[in-house]
């Protein structure tokens, strides 16, 4: 049930949003090392950043999400590295976790980057305008 609300308050927002016809630009913070998690932010990134092709979108990972960003341990490795191909989508990890998990940037997927701290990432973007989406099961 709780799966079923987050979509469709992520479709929700979205309808709201991109009625408008401009350009937004969207954050994802990911902290769940839960994979389903880690699946349906690609799916919300990969529908949005499809349907709305002239928008941004920023996939903020920290915490306990480091194994989406790991070649070895990700469940979303391949379409995570696809999609990071596209101009108008950025998947980035934060250093603080990368080191608390003593992982270095060439046990990232390709495409991903570091930041140094995560939720300053986050805050950053808001500052910026962006809008946000939390990402939990």
């Amino acid at each position: 049930m709780k799966r079923l609300l987050n979509t469709v308050f992520v479709l929700l927002f979205s309808t709201i949003v991109f009625a408008q016809e401009k350009p937004v630009k969207i954050v994802f913070d990911v902290t769940s090392s839960n994979t389903k998690v880690h699946e349906s932010t690609i799916r919300h990134v990969k529908a949005m950043s499809s349907a709305y092709p002239d928008s941004k979108f920023e996939v903020v990972m920290y915490s306990g999400a480091m194994d989406m960003v790991l070649k070895n341990k990700s469940v979303v490795a391949d379409d995570l590295e696809m999609l990071a191909k596209k101009d108008n989508i950025d998947f980035v990890i934060c250093e603080g976790t990368m080191k608390r998990h003593n992982v270095d940037s060439t046990q990232l997927i390709t495409g991903v980057r570091s930041v140094p701290d995560g939720i300053l990432e986050i805050i950053e973007k808001q500052k910026e305008g962006w809008g946000y989406i939390k990402e939990s099961q």
